[in-house]
């Protein structure tokens, strides 16, 4: 009985996994026919299309969904995808910043809103926490790419702004604008990237409990399920101790 129950937990599991990387790659599929509309649609002379192509690769979207989504775009689909930033407190005061790409602002606000409510935090109007963020591009490099010095080197080299090495890898910070070239250049340097994308730095983080952690980590996975929901980032940090406990 134990061994049906535990063959029960991993194939419920493995649903699970299987949900989340299928909505994953529809997510990135619709970044791909968006930066493709909005841009030139071979990636070597679209930087957008360029990084989203290369993150989907990352996590293995197929060829031809990649190939479709490409084309989609310049059959006429995928222009009416508008691009939303809404902000927002979640438990403990952490602010939160949500990206969606929708085709119905409606559905999405309401959606959005709701989650927040349902989490213990509250929506806020645009701009109310984007101010504690940067905007930054984000290059992330495993350790094996090097050591700290040689890492340091290079994303100097790459006219990099900030690296953060660590024995998990090492994550590499420049401007937003310059991200495409700088991501070139560490490529050229040290091989290719785990991870090549614009994100959300916080200039501050705040620290959670427990509790605190929990319920914001329901808001992020809630928000995160949401078909309409592409990025979600918050400024929290929860210590090794409460880490251990989630």
């Amino acid at each position: 009985m134990a061994g049906h129950s535990k063959w029960a937990n991993i194939q419920h599991r493995k649903g699970r996994q299987d949900a989340a990387r299928s909505k994953l790659f529809s997510k990135l599929a619709k970044e791909i026919t968006v930066a493709a509309k909005m841009g030139d649609p071979d990636p070597d002379k679209n930087p957008r299309l360029r990084l989203a192509v290369k993150e989907a690769k990352k996590v293995s979207v197929p060829k031809d969904v990649i190939e479709r989504a490409i084309k989609k775009s310049q059959a006429g689909e995928g222009d009416n995808y508008d691009e939303i930033r809404y902000e927002g407190y979640g438990p403990g005061g952490v602010a939160v910043i949500v990206e969606a790409m929708t085709d119905n602002r409606n559905r999405t606000a309401s959606s959005v809103r709701s989650i927040f409510t349902k989490s213990g935090g509250n929506l806020a109007e645009t701009g109310a926490v984007s101010f504690m963020f940067d905007r930054v591009g984000e290059v992330v490099y495993p350790a094996d790419a090097g050591d700290a010095d040689t890492v340091m080197e290079a994303a100097i080299e790459a006219g990099a702004d900030d690296v953060e090495s660590s024995e998990d890898g090492h994550i590499i910070w420049c401007e937003a604008t310059s991200l495409n070239e700088v991501s070139n250049a560490l490529e050229a340097a040290l091989g290719e990237s785990e991870s090549t994308k614009l994100v959300w730095k916080p200039q501050t983080t705040t620290e959670l409990d427990l509790e605190g952690a929990q319920k914001l980590m329901r808001l992020i996975e809630m928000l995160e399920d949401d078909d309409d929901v592409q990025t979600v980032t918050a400024n929290f940090e929860i210590s090794d101790e409460v880490m251990a406990q989630l």
